[in-house]
């Protein structure tokens, strides 16, 4: 890896239960995503990379906007009948002890927690159907696995703290990425077994 400056990375903070059901559906969840990983995009774009209707991702974009996780980008647009958007943060944080005072507020990061959840698994899914024609070298250098640790709380704190600060110290954004260099999506999660 090289040692290039840490780049400076936004992100939003979610804790307004509509916002976080907002984020629960696949369809938003995938076009933030497109937008946060490839940059600004037309709602034609959008609708073909997302297999969409124009019609529905100009909805669902619309909503994303109304929580403030994307917004127009009218300086791109060729004519006035295209639509630009980008995405206005690089990352969603939340708080789920937080958010366990409130019933609304817990309930609405429950339904948006498996929603991402339903993605990960969705995006790992494709990657293993498109395994087999990928170059040897990005399937050898892939991993995934699990483990089970006997930890209190403030192990599992600094663990926690541990994968995240691991997952951004690798986290580049395209500008600032290697030659070569292709979107690779780290998923991880440490949680107590209930």
């Amino acid at each position: 890896m090289t040692d290039l400056p840490e780049p400076e990375r936004s992100r939003i903070d979610v804790r307004d239960p509509r916002a976080m059901r907002a984020l629960a559906n696949p369809l938003r969840l995938t076009l933030l995503g497109l937008l946060r990983r490839d940059g600004p995009h037309s709602v034609g774009d959008l609708s073909s990379l997302a297999d969409a209707a124009p019609g529905s991702v100009s909805y669902h974009l619309s909503v994303l906007e109304e929580f403030g996780f994307v917004t127009q980008a009218p300086e791109l647009a060729r004519d006035g009948r295209e639509r630009w958007w980008r995405a206005t943060h690089d990352f969603t944080q939340f708080d789920p002890g937080e958010l366990l005072a409130d019933p609304e507020a817990a309930a609405a990061a429950r339904v948006m927690r498996q929603g991402f959840l339903q993605h990960h698994l969705a995006e790992e899914l494709a990657y293993l159907d498109a395994e087999p024609g990928l170059p040897r070298e990005w399937v050898d250098a892939a991993t995934s696995g699990d483990t089970l640790a006997y930890l209190t709380p403030d192990e599992l704190r600094e663990l926690s703290t541990e994968l995240d600060a691991l997952a951004l110290r690798w986290t580049r954004p395209r500008e600032g990425a290697s030659p070569g260099a292709l979107p690779v999506r780290v998923i991880y999660s440490a949680f107590r077994q209930p």
